[in-house]
């Protein structure tokens, strides 16, 4: 076509890598699916990594009259110099960018035309990205992807693998950053997500705008752990910066509060709350756990919201006066029984009924350590504005069968080091865990409103605790304790082994809401 006719919408980007983990084939193939596209002309720019010039001769074959395909030898250090040398080279008011490195991507013919109409119908639009069919072993299941909204902030976030970006948009922040080594497409997400919207087209059914062919991967809460130090610290600066920009950064110590007194009915040390429903087999270990700790002034508050037919009564009730396994040298053992299973209110209700000064996180199927309790104090020791004291733990695996259990080696002690007294409370904002056993003042709980029971948006018996790490962070400092004072029990019935989408999902919801709220307290605070 001569130079000056040619006026593409839209310029495609995608990758030819040297060591391509599909056949050269394949790659051809999303070529044409590139090339076919409904009343649309597009423009191909090739990140050419494998430099082959009879590779290059068989894909400019593939073109047509009303396309164009350009080559950029690819030899740049990250993966926003390459797409920001492509921008250079492009023709087109759209960017559609392929993350095809590490699978398959075929596009559908429709697409550009949809993508097209998207932009003419948004004006505001900076980005769109899609649901789209992930085909593993022939098997195709549709990804329903959740909506963009500025509360997500995760860096986990799937948006799939196709993207259009609204070049001006991408122009007025001067493109990629080019010293990112892991969180390129992060970074620029935030960065748009400051100067337009970012829209999502939604599938019912054979609704979406491509297609994925790669392995699935299972889901385990503990992925996040096993990330890179470099990549972490590096997310982190990401989120850091995005949240100066947008006024929702806490500055060090800033709105730092001392806690307020203990009430004058506190007895003891500490109360330590054991929401449970239907956990006979783990239940006594637990009671066991707190009866053992080092400090004994303190309680175990069990509340069993399966009601009163729940078999795990009748094994809290060992622990008290006139069980079988009653010690009267040993702390006291409460019982609440609730008939409605609400984690949030198992919480508020122990927390009603509590004698001692803090709160002490335990899960019904972990375990505090001996010390758990003493290393916790000792913390809130060091200084007054001190309102919550988050401890680490060790990942233990249950085997069902033998019921024997065994250390995760590949699980490192679970730190939490990525918070810092400098930068913790933003960083928290972009992960899903603030670590174990958490420790609160019961004053504060009062103080603070208490836990969430179900009331806000998507919560489903989930994220209660970080909705409460967040507010706490904002008015107070967080103490911690570096050494492992809790045991994370990994077993087949546990919410971390099996986790289905659906749920991934709506647990998802809940924090990202939980999130947008945070920032716009956040706002307010440094708009005092």
């Amino acid at each position: 076509m001569p130079d000056g006719m040619f006026n593409p919408q839209i310029s495609v980007i995608l990758h030819l890598l040297k060591n391509l983990p599909y056949s050269l084939t394949k790659f051809y193939g999303i070529i044409r699916t590139i090339l076919q596209q409904l009343d649309q002309s597009v423009e191909i720019i090739i990140l050419d990594e494998l430099n082959d010039n009879t590779v290059g001769k068989e894909i400019s074959k593939m073109n047509t009259e009303s396309n164009a395909i350009k080559f950029i030898k690819s030899n740049f250090r990250t993966l926003g110099a390459e797409i920001n040398e492509a921008l250079k080279k492009s023709s087109g008011k759209y960017i559609l960018y392929l993350e095809n490195k590490f699978a398959e991507i075929y596009i559908k013919t429709s697409t550009a035309a949809c993508l097209s109409l998207l932009c003419e119908r948004k004006p505001d639009c900076g980005m769109i990205y899609s649901d789209y069919e992930l085909i593993t072993n022939s098997e195709s299941k549709e990804i329903h992807l959740l909506k963009h909204h500025s509360g997500r902030v995760r860096d986990n976030q799937d948006f799939g693998k196709v993207f259009l970006f609204r070049k001006s948009t991408l122009l007025q922040f001067g493109g990629f950053d080019e010293s990112l080594k892991f969180n390129t497409l992060y970074d620029a997400r935030l960065k748009i997500s400051e100067k337009s919207k970012i829209y999502h087209l939604s599938n019912r059914y054979a609704g979406s705008l491509y297609s994925v062919v790669a392995e699935g991967k299972g889901h385990n809460v503990f992925d996040y752990l096993l990330a890179s130090k470099e990549s972490q610290l590096e997310a982190e600066k990401v989120l850091t910066e995005h949240l100066k920009r947008t006024n929702a950064y806490l500055a060090p110590a800033k709105f730092y509060n001392p806690r307020p007194p203990k009430s004058e009915n506190t007895k003891l040390k500490a109360s330590v709350i054991i929401p449970v429903n239907n956990r006979a087999q783990f239940i006594g270990t637990a009671i066991e756990s707190v009866l053992n700790q080092t400090i004994q002034e303190v309680e175990a508050i069990v509340v069993v919201n399966g009601g009163k037919d729940d078999p795990t009564i009748n094994i809290v009730e060992q622990y008290m006066v006139g069980g079988s396994k009653y010690d009267p040298t040993k702390p006291d053992v409460q019982l609440i029984v609730l008939d409605i299973n609400n984690i949030g209110l198992c919480l508020n209700l122990g927390a009603k009924k509590a004698r001692g000064e803090f709160y002490v996180q335990l899960d019904s199927d972990d375990r505090l350590k001996p010390i758990a309790v003493e290393k916790i104090l000792e913390v809130y020791k060091t200084n007054q504005n001190i309102g919550m004291v988050i401890g680490s733990y060790e990942v233990w695996q249950l085997d069902d069968a033998t019921g024997n259990l065994s250390r995760v080696e590949e699980i490192p002690v679970v730190t939490h080091d990525e918070w810092t007294e400098e930068n913790g409370r933003n960083n928290l904002l972009r992960i899903n865990g603030a670590g174990a056993p958490r420790s609160i003042p019961i004053e504060i709980i009062k103080d603070i409103g208490y836990f969430g029971i179900n009331d806000e948006p998507f919560a489903r018996n989930y994220g209660e605790d970080y909705e409460m790490v967040l507010k706490i962070s904002e008015k107070y400092k967080i103490g911690r304790v570096w050494e492992p004072i809790y045991d994370v029990v990994r077993h087949s019935g546990g919410t971390d082994h099996s986790i289905d989408q659906s749920t991934i999902d709506r647990n998802d919801e809940a924090k990202d809401y939980m999130r947008l709220e945070a920032l716009q307290r956040r706002r307010l605070l440094n708009a005092r």
